[in-house]
């Protein structure tokens, strides 16, 4: 039978003939045949289909060998033995190669037929082995996927036990051994096939043995890890991602990234490839993979692999987004390399060429798949834009590109930024390490304290919170020119871009601390803003002086000429008011118009003299102070004018005129006890010293003070616009009378500033003990102020309008609650203009020679959208001041009001290097919790303000977030120093991982002490450090 099937395949007959001939031949096989003749019969059908010349003889040599195999089962067990297959394998078949493929079907077809035989269980021994060699050979795709194809369907050809490990090794070395040349579609979708065969056979044995899938994985980061440049691991290596259990990823990101035995070389070699695996059109959670490696750098702190690798393959996962299968994850992955690369605009400015391009051809396609990638992407830029905004010429392409998309909000940019910065992933996946320092929640920049320095740091950060000062500051042009201004932009600048926890001012410190504060020592915050305020003002004008003599030379100023202005600002001097063209940048953002009238109550002649001031001094109602705290203290009741910029106070009925004496109202930081009433708010961490002489706290504590209204800053603010009546030893010198005379004094403000600084003078001396002490009054903050300005030239008439009735033997009321309009209200009738509270100096202690000052600010610009923030004048219900003068009192705002109109997340406290969220509830309440810690100087925004500085218009799209473009010069800076940060914190987490390894992982943090005193105001108070490389001691 076997000669007649021979000659009938070889023949020339019709198809249809051999096929009728083959079927005759398959259903003899129920005949009964010898052996010799059945194995004849299948010597013939193997020859057929390994060797077969065409398609229909292969096909005939399967169909007559699985009928005869079928009636003759014990002649092919026979036949089909271990020694037979094991040939086949060693050595080919005839003229077939040991490696074709065919050789590979023709067993699997044999242990489909033999299965049911004894003699199957050696064969299954003797293919444990040979698998393992052709593995160990490293087969090519197609032979390994038909070998794969086998062991799915034959388990037991699996080697178990310890060579099962061995052999998922080895099939691990070979995928990655794997290569298709071919650029056909056909050709690339059958190599795809291939490689995920081979995958599913690893998934199916990990799934049978989960011992073997540890060293498999280890195998794979061997292979993505190695530096050798003669082999490159295939990309079919990604098709194993998918079959990771997801759980695992927590483990093995741990291992990888702690393990101290991986090269920096070999992790960054192994990043990227993983990158490179987001091409592979089928692999599933290569992203996820990829991220977790990403964020388990960033928590082990080694950026330098994190920075190599996004410079490296950035624009290669950019280009990934031209491929809709490899889309979705690689836009996840572009987004959180982008997004957490926040310490410099490189990694953002390699892709920045090709955004226009990809969003004109996903514009142009008009599929919802498209669109929906677009809106991704638009958000994804738009933050960052919004993050480097200083690149105007870069960007001005793609905000056109992207016009029609939605613009996410301010506060979710923010939000995603802040998340997603290196600084601000979880160290769980190091669990013996300490923390980054890394910015808070808030993206906020705390003030390192150099040293008692918290009253500069309230102030500037108050200051940097003044939004529209900020941005004219940024956008100033001070290239070569060493002044305090410009360090002050260095300083803002940092504040805004740094990735560092806290900053150190040293710089700006040394450069604006006034000559007669001592370092180190307790200073009064108010007397520094005054100071640094005249010093900016002052140096303004000598530099418009020099650019009008030297206008070649621009801006450039000399130390020399600079220096000099310290030593002046303390010379009181008188200035014509200038233009607003002639105004400096302060006195356009702080600077208003005070006219000073007073009339003799004699001959009733009067005296008018305008003013300029940056702030007002607020004192307290004598009705509404301790009884005691007669006198002001003369550090915080100075009338004194720098160069043209007063800063006005006004003493009380009972004060007395005092001589402002600038080193007198340093103060000097005396610590005798360190004494705290209450405990610290959970959100403040603060560390200055507390200290006050104990008999005068016993004194000033032990007094039972009854319960009185608390007043408002608008209380305090009529009272001291209200008419003084001078009499007594304030007697007025009347020209006209020749003598002294009583008079009465009125002040009306002419001219509001954009920012109104006002300062509560709470600090007076006590004559008695002969002590400085604190007014500890609480006072309501409005979050809407009214401030009455009277705009009008008339002013003459404006005694005559008022009844004298007064009692001047009682001069220790409230004057103004004696004044009283002896027509109509029309009388005086300024406009009501209003103020948005914008932040608050808090001061802590019970005196003035120590305690700690922190700050609470929220950002609002001049533009009408951001107020819509905040509460309407009218919904806070504050009564007019000209019915304050009167004697009403004004409407208070209850809790629930400010509740439901504050925006959550708007205020944050600033208390050194420490930056949290807070709300405006806390700041009302802070005295009423903590009775030392009161509001000392307050900043409000004029509201609605429309007023241009210079035409810049954060609206034109130049100004992403609102904050001008920063110069090259600046932010190269700020790229060196955040690179350098990163670098140092690296350098940090490696020394303290070597610690890890050899000491128990419970520790105490570092640098902190026991006999450090708790309300420390050191280098290392309030975790502020004293350099960069410094931890912070840690305040709870």
């Amino acid at each position: 039978m076997d000669k007649i099937l021979e000659g009938l395949v070889s023949s020339s007959h019709p198809l249809t003939l051999k096929r009728m001939i083959v079927r005759k031949v398959v259903e003899s096989a129920e005949h009964w045949l010898d052996e010799a003749q059945c194995e004849a019969m299948f010597d013939l059908t193997t020859r057929l289909i390994l060797e077969g010349q065409d398609p229909f003889q292969r096909q005939v040599g399967h169909q007559v060998l699985e009928a005869y195999a079928r009636y003759h089962r014990p002649e092919f067990e026979a036949f089909f033995n271990k020694t037979f297959v094991l040939g086949l394998l060693q050595q080919g078949y005839r003229s077939l190669d040991r490696k074709d493929v065919a050789i590979l079907d023709y067993i699997h077809c044999g242990l489909k037929l033999i299965m049911s035989c004894p003699s199957v269980l050696d064969l299954f021994g003797v293919l444990q082995v040979e698998v393992l060699r052709m593995v160990c050979e490293r087969p090519e795709p197609q032979l390994c996927a038909r070998l794969s194809d086998l062991l799915s369907d034959f388990g037991q050809c699996i080697p178990k036990g310890k060579l099962a490990v061995t052999f998922c090794q080895q099939l691990v070395r070979t995928i990655g051994h794997f290569q298709c040349v071919s650029t056909q579609e056909k050709e690339l979708r059958e190599y795809v096939s291939q490689v995920t065969k081979v995958s599913n056979l690893l998934q199916n044995i990990w799934k049978a043995e989960p011992s073997t899938l540890l060293p498999s994985l280890q195998e794979v980061f061997a292979s993505i890890s190695s530096t050798d440049v003669s082999f490159e691991p295939s990309v079919a290596l990604a098709s194993l991602v998918q079959h990771i259990p997801l759980q695992m990823i927590t483990v093995l990101i741990r291992s990888l990234t702690t393990d101290p035995n991986v090269k920096d070389a070999s992790m960054t070699q192994a990043l990227c490839r993983m990158i490179d695996w987001l091409s592979w059109p089928l692999a599933q959670h290569v992203d996820t993979w990829v991220i977790a490696l990403l964020k388990g750098l960033a928590a082990v702190q080694k950026f330098t692999i994190l920075i190599d690798v996004t410079l490296l393959k950035i624009e290669l996962v950019f280009n990934r987004l031209w491929f809709p299968l490899v889309r979705p994850g690689a836009l996840t992955v572009l987004s959180h390399m982008l997004l957490s690369f926040q310490h410099s605009p490189e990694a953002f400015h390699l892709i920045v060429p090709h955004v226009v391009n990809l969003v004109h051809s996903f514009k142009s396609d008009g599929l919802p798949s498209s669109t929906a990638f677009l809106v991704q992407l638009t958000e994804l830029i738009h933050c960052m834009m919004y993050h480097y905004s200083g690149f105007p010429d870069l960007y001005e392409p793609i905000l056109e590109a992207v016009k029609d998309f939605p613009k996410p909000s301010e506060e979710k940019m923010k939000l995603v930024l802040s998340q997603s910065a290196w600084t601000s992933q979880s160290s769980a996946l190091a669990s013996c390490l300490s923390r980054l320092s890394g910015k808070s929640e808030t993206g906020k920049t705390g003030l390192i304290n150099l040293g008692n320095t918290c009253y500069m740091n309230s102030v500037i950060q108050a200051l940097f919170m003044a939004t529209d000062f900020r941005r004219q500051v940024l956008s100033l042009n001070l290239n070569g020119c060493n002044s305090l201004m410009k360090k002050l932009q260095h300083l803002f600048a940092f504040l805004a871009h740094t990735q560092r926890e806290a900053y150190a001012p040293r710089i700006f410190f040394e450069a604006s601390r006034p000559p007669w504060f001592t370092p180190r020592s307790q200073q009064d915050c108010s007397e520094y803003l005054r100071f640094l305020l005249d010093r900016l003002h002052e140096e303004e004008k000598i530099l418009r002086v020099q650019s009008s003599y030297k206008p070649s030379e621009g801006l450039r100023c000399s130390e020399t000429a600079l220096q000099e202005v310290a030593s002046k600002v303390a010379v009181p001097s008188e200035t014509p008011c200038p233009s607003d063209s002639e105004k400096t940048l302060i006195e356009k953002m702080f600077g208003g118009k005070l006219r000073t009238h007073i009339c003799c109550l004699n001959c009733r002649s009067t005296s008018q003299k305008v003013e300029a001031f940056t702030d007002l001094s607020l004192a307290f109602c004598p009705s509404s102070s301790t009884e005691d705290l007669s006198f002001q203290d003369p550090a915080s009741l100075p009338n004194v004018q720098y160069g043209g910029l007063m800063q006005t106070s006004v003493p009380g009925p009972s004060e007395e005129p005092i001589v402002y004496n600038p080193a007198a109202a340093a103060f000097v930081c005396d610590p005798v006890v360190n004494e705290r009433i209450g405990c610290p708010p959970d959100e403040l961490h603060r560390t200055e010293n507390m200290s006050v002489s104990s008999d005068s706290a016993k004194i000033l504590f032990s007094q039972d003070v009854p319960q009185k209204p608390t007043p408002s800053v608008t209380d305090l603010l009529n009272y001291f616009l209200a008419p003084e009546i001078l009499t007594g030893d304030n007697q007025y010198y009347c020209e006209n009378c020749a003598s002294l005379q009583n008079a009465e004094k009125t002040m009306q403000i002419t001219e509001e500033p954009e920012y109104l600084i006002l300062t509560l003078l709470r600090f007076s001396y006590d004559q008695k003990y002969h002590v400085r002490r604190k007014i500890l009054d609480n006072v309501s903050l409005p979050l809407v102020l009214e401030l009455p300005v009277k705009r009008t030239n008339s002013f003459s008439s404006l005694s005559e309008s008022w009844s004298i009735d007064v009692d001047f033997t009682d001069i220790n009321e409230n004057i103004a609650k004696k004044l009283k309009p002896s027509t109509t209200e029309d009388a005086f009738c300024p406009t009501l203009v209003p103020y948005l509270l914008s932040s608050v100096v808090v001061h802590s202690g019970v005196s003035s020679e120590s305690g700690h000052y922190y700050s609470y600010a929220r950002n609002i610009t001049g533009s009408g959208s951001s107020y819509q923030m905040c509460p309407q004048p009218e919904s806070l219900a504050l009564a007019p001041s000209h019915s304050h003068l009167r004697g009403e009192s004004p409407s208070t705002v209850t809790e629930q009001e400010l509740e439901n109109k504050e925006m959550s997340k708007e205020w944050f406290l600033f208390n050194d290097s420490r930056v949290t969220f807070t709300s405006f509830q806390s700041v009302q309440k802070i005295t009423s919790r903590f009775p030392k810690d009161t509001a000392y100087v307050l900043l409000y925004k004029k509201q609605n303000s429309t007023k241009g500085l210079g035409g810049n218009n954060p609206t034109n799209g130049l100004w992403i977030n609102g904050d001008p473009p920063l110069q090259k010069e600046l932010m190269d800076a700020i790229t060196k120093d955040n690179k350098l940060y990163l670098q140092e914190q690296e350098l940090n987490a490696r020394a303290r991982a070597l610690q890890a390894a050899s000491a128990s992982c419970s520790f105490r943090p570092n640098g902190f002490d026991d006999n450090d005193p708790p309300g420390s105001c050191g280098p290392t108070g309030g975790g502020g450090g004293g350099g960069f490389n410094t931890v912070g001691r840690l305040v709870f």
